[in-house]
């Protein structure tokens, strides 16, 4: 989760390296710090908090004039948030900044402190720092090469010798990282938005692989030193679109901006109006052959296989299991060959979800990467992938992503269900049709704001409340929930409305909100008749629903209405509604909604 960039190049670097670390900020921190070559030795500083609180003050404090250095924003795993524990971190000889976790490195400080190292940090990065010092004799390739044969864990490196000045190594496993390639320049990065004000090409390091950028360009290396070629990619974003745009957060940015997406997920997947899979080689045949189908992912990607083990289930007769990555890979999953497991992750490098894939792997099972981030790690482990193509998702605060994740759920429940013979073709056309008007559908909702600011401004100041629904909408407000909690950090649940009579409704009481999502037509009279129980205890109810459902205020203290839709796409528009009033009631609130506290944007360590 941590943020890597690194700069050689003929411009001075600080203010290069400090305005590629802001552009990491949605990944979560709390600290951040850079190390530069200034005249004979490596100059560091680095400070705990956000940068323009505590980086940015202390700079002009010291005169730089280097031209190549190496920045990292950190997110803490072992020691607290502190000065002497950000990074980047080293000894004179050797710094470096590190993204992941190094799993065995009370074996690496044990062995080090015997052979003399004292260590100032609580750090697990600062083993591999005093590791490639010991083995440093003057070679740095060798010294990475021996240091990552002792090395477990996740990690993606940036580092810095003193005695090659102006050169960075950098080498990954697991952890993310990119190097980019500009006219005069060259960079490391943990994500391409950090550089994307500086070149859009770049290469996609590989695990095992170090690149050497210095001022004549980037080179790479196996791990044994033999040059290597590399292809070189080119970003299709650019930089305004990873700026605001005119709008007061990215959150409210990447809201409006689903209607695109969603449109770019599903239209390039459409042909003759059937779903089409063969970018990937997922064809009918080969969904015809698959036994079982499982989806994994974390948060709202779990949310999202929720949504489409109801679809494909209902309209394809198939089971579906959908399980939290991080509980799959513990529960030895009957994964076989001749099952699909769908991995779902915007990043491409939720940590979890990544381990999760390559567990089905080794069972035998085929994998689909549903993710937004190309060549992100899950990316290349998959036997199959499909982007998403929604662009960067900046907000640590997840709505487009789900949003096209969802898209791709329907879209794939639609072809298992022809490719299984279970509707015809003239019907999964016509629900691809549908499909596709979806984002006007989802641009009327977001025209009139006013609705999602009324309700936002009634429950802002509340200490907890629920969300409830039946069917779609349960899964909708399982994500309706996760969006509250996450940015106004209102103690929030979801339940299956159900569910109430079990335990739930005691802890409804005088004024307490609860939020309804009741879209579907067959379980509508019974999600109202819970509405009811929770009206009469004195809760005050909010119900999303199609603007002509038969709803009043002796059942609904306000009334959040959605376009009319087909009862199967309305979840796709309700959640729009959920992620505007999440947002709004997150801005009464006065909270950092692009960065809300504890969370990062892609946890890239268990």
């Amino acid at each position: 989760m941590c943020g890597i960039v690194g700069y050689v190049g003929k411009e001075r670097c600080t203010d290069i390296l400090v305005d590629a670390l802001r552009k990491l900020e949605y990944r979560g921190y709390d600290s951040a710090g850079i190390a530069v070559f200034e005249s004979d030795r490596i100059k560091t500083v680095k400070a705990k908090g956000k940068i323009d609180e505590g980086l940015a003050k202390k700079l002009p404090q010291v005169t730089f004039s280097a031209t190549c250095g190496i920045g990292h924003t950190r997110w803490a795993t072992h020691g607290e948030p502190s000065d002497v524990n950000s990074h980047p971190i080293g000894n004179g000889r050797v710094s470096i900044v590190h993204n992941g976790i190094i799993e065995n490195y009370r074996e690496l400080k044990a062995f080090l402190t015997s052979k003399g190292y004292g260590f100032e940090s609580e750090t697990d990065t600062e083993t591999v720092a005093k590791l490639l010092d010991y083995y440093y004799e003057g070679n740095p390739i060798e010294a990475i090469e021996k240091a990552l044969e002792d090395i477990e864990g996740a990690y993606a490196l940036g580092i810095i010798f003193r005695e090659h000045k102006n050169k960075i190594f950098a080498v990954r496993k697991d952890s993310p990282l990119i190097v980019g390639k500009g006219e005069k320049a060259s960079y490391i990065a943990s994500d391409v938005t950090a550089i994307l004000e500086h070149t859009k090409d770049y290469y996609l390091l590989e695990r095992g692989e170090i690149a050497i950028l210095d001022e004549s360009g980037v080179r790479f290396t196996d791990i044994h030193g033999e040059e290597i070629e590399k292809e070189l990619q080119t970003a299709t974003w650019d930089v305004t679109s990873a700026q605001k745009g005119g709008y007061e957060h990215f959150m409210l940015k990447e809201i409006h901006e689903q209607p695109e997406a969603v449109r770019n997920t599903v239209s390039p997947r459409v042909k003759a109006g059937l779903p089409d899979f063969g970018e990937c080689g997922l064809t009918p045949e080969k969904i015809r052959g698959y036994k079982n189908i499982f989806i994994v992912g974390c948060g709202s990607a779990m949310h999202s296989g929720m949504v489409g083990q109801y679809l494909i289930e209902a309209l394809a007769r198939t089971p579906v299991i959908v399980d939290i990555a991080s509980e799959f890979r513990y529960r030895d999953p009957l994964v076989s060959e001749g099952d699909l497991v769908v991995i779902i992750s915007q990043s491409g490098e939720t940590a979890d979800t990544l381990e999760a894939l390559k567990l089905s792997r080794k069972k035998g099972a085929d994998t689909l990467a549903v993710v937004n981030v190309v060549g992100s790690s899950i990316a290349r482990e998959a036997n199959m992938v499909i982007y998403t193509n929604a662009g960067p998702e900046i907000s640590v605060c997840s709505t487009k992503a789900y949003a096209v994740q969802v898209a791709f759920m329907y879209l794939f429940a639609f072809a298992v269900a022809f490719a299984n013979g279970k509707i015809d073709e003239a019907e999964c056309k016509r629900l691809t049709a549908g499909l596709l008007e979806v984002p006007e559908k989802i641009q009327a909702c977001l025209n009139d704001v006013s609705q999602y600011q009324y309700v936002a401004s009634h429950i802002f100041n509340a200490d907890s409340l629920l969300y409830i629904g039946r069917g779609l909408d349960n899964a909708l407000s399982m994500e309706g929930s996760l969006k509250l909690k996450e940015i106004s950090y209102i103690h929030s649940e979801a339940y299956a409305a159900g569910e109430l009579k079990h335990g739930t409704i005691s802890l409804i009481d005088d004024g307490m909100p609860v939020i309804v999502a009741a879209t579907q037509s067959a379980l509508f009279e019974k999600t109202l008749s819970n509405v009811r129980e929770v009206k009469s205890r004195g809760a005050k109810v909010a119900v999303i629903c199609c603007k002509t459902a038969d709803i009043d205020e002796t059942i609904a203290d306000y009334k959040v209405e959605l376009p009319e839709a087909e009862d199967m796409f309305l979840p796709m528009l309700s959640v729009v509604a959920m992620q505007l009033i999440a947002y709004y009631t997150a801005v009464q609130r006065g909270c950092d909604v692009d960065k809300p506290r504890n969370l990062a944007k892609s946890v890239t360590v268990e």
